[in-house]
């Protein structure tokens, strides 16, 4: 005979019986075990509110925020993010990338007030400072193009391409007045400007247009941005530079007064602004023209003489509104606050006249500015009004940040 268990165990209604009990042993333990997980997850998020953050951030976000900045090419190795941190501020990632974006552009505007002290130097040479600000622009675009090549230095290589950009926008707008001012006639700047606006405008969209196919055929890897940027900068320079040759100022400034009084001296003749024009050195501005005396004008007063000879010299022309200081090199003119273009004219036409007495004759310097004053009264009529039929505006001398006197 079998044994009883061995009986029970071959019956299909006990252990299906067997089964069904120990199943529902099982789910009855999964229910414990899922109640107790329950627990200790809301035990565990109670005790994470409560406790306070600590006084300086985790290492982790730091290093978290350096990784994803690193990965967008917004965080210079990290300064931001600690900068920020030390400031007692708690950035999250998305945040100190905002802030080194605001920085960047920032740049512009700090490059935009530092060229707006710079004005009066623009208003005596508008065409050179149209030159450097075009430079300046194609500089910070070139910067802005390459920064994504310096993921470490993305901040500042940005930044200094957009400060670069702030500075090329002022002197590019400060100096377009000037350069049309010279085109008006009969008052009609306001139309020349507009005129001027509507062709910028329009070379804006062919080049916006051209440089869309260049995106998507040469220009798309970075070996092609590097080989056609610098080649259109440099055709973009030289047009400006050949434009700014070709356009006539009709204002008074160092270099042109100058070369006015040499063609006077040399030939008898007055240039025009138009005749002027492609003899002006854009480059070297503060150049000193032989023919004309070599005067170099806007030094400091206490730098031209001392304060002891400043009477003496000022009684060879009591009646004038310069002051005139022979030196080994060059010859030292002074204007006084309320000098015009008229009196720098007096003044220039004096040296010049005094140079050429003093090489002809070699008398001293006193004698020969004494003449070439007697000399300069006499021409100076008839010299200023052919001077103001060819053009030229003798109100106002545009000596940039010279410095002036006051007596």
């Amino acid at each position: 005979m079998e044994p009883e268990g061995q009986k029970a165990s071959l019956n299909p209604s006990a252990m299906l019986t067997s089964l069904l009990g120990r199943r529902a042993k099982l789910h009855e333990e999964l229910r414990i075990i899922e109640k107790q997980d329950k627990i200790k997850i809301q035990t565990m998020d109670k005790e994470q509110v409560k406790v306070k953050p600590p006084d300086n951030p985790p290492l982790y976000w730091t290093e978290i925020s350096e990784s994803v900045s690193h990965r967008f090419h917004f965080h210079p190795d990290g300064q931001l993010s600690s900068l920020l941190f030390a400031a007692g501020l708690r950035p999250t990632p998305a945040q100190a990338t905002a802030v080194s974006w605001i920085l960047k552009d920032g740049m512009q505007h700090v490059g935009k007030l530092i060229c707006s002290n710079l004005g009066a130097r623009m208003d005596s040479e508008p065409k050179s400072w149209r030159i450097l600000a075009d430079v300046l622009y194609d500089l910070g675009t070139g910067l802005e193009v390459l920064s994504p090549m310096c993921p470490h230095l993305f901040l500042q290589v940005a930044g200094l391409g957009n400060f670069a950009k702030g500075m090329a926008v002022v002197a590019a707008r400060a100096t377009r007045l000037p350069i049309y001012s010279s085109f008006a006639k009969e008052g009609n700047l306001s139309d020349l400007f507009a005129k001027g606006e509507a062709i910028s405008t329009l070379f804006n969209v062919v080049g916006l247009g051209a440089g869309i196919f260049l995106a998507s055929t040469v220009c798309s890897s970075m070996q092609g941005k590097l080989v056609v940027g610098p080649v259109l900068s440099v055709l973009h320079v030289y047009s400006v530079v050949e434009e700014m040759r070709a356009a006539p100022v009709n204002t008074l400034n160092p270099q042109r007064t100058a070369m006015i009084v040499a063609d006077f001296l040399k030939v008898g003749n007055i240039s025009s602004p138009a005749d002027l024009r492609y003899r002006e050195d854009l480059l070297f501005t503060g150049r000193l023209i032989e023919d004309a005396g070599n005067v170099k004008v806007g030094r400091s007063l206490r730098k031209v003489v001392k304060p002891s000879k400043l009477q003496e010299l000022k009684e060879i022309f009591p009646e004038e509104k310069f002051l005139l200081y022979p030196g080994s090199k060059w010859v030292d003119m002074v204007l006084e606050n309320n000098a015009t273009g008229e009196d720098a004219l007096r003044g220039w036409l004096v040296a010049a006249y005094a140079a050429q007495i003093e090489k002809s004759s070699h008398v001293p310097s006193a004698s020969a500015l004494q003449e070439a004053y007697d000399k300069m009264n006499d021409v100076f009529s008839p010299f200023l009004s052919e001077l103001q039929a060819k053009g030229w505006h003798t109100d106002r001398f545009l000596d940039g940040t010279g410095s002036r006197f006051a007596w």
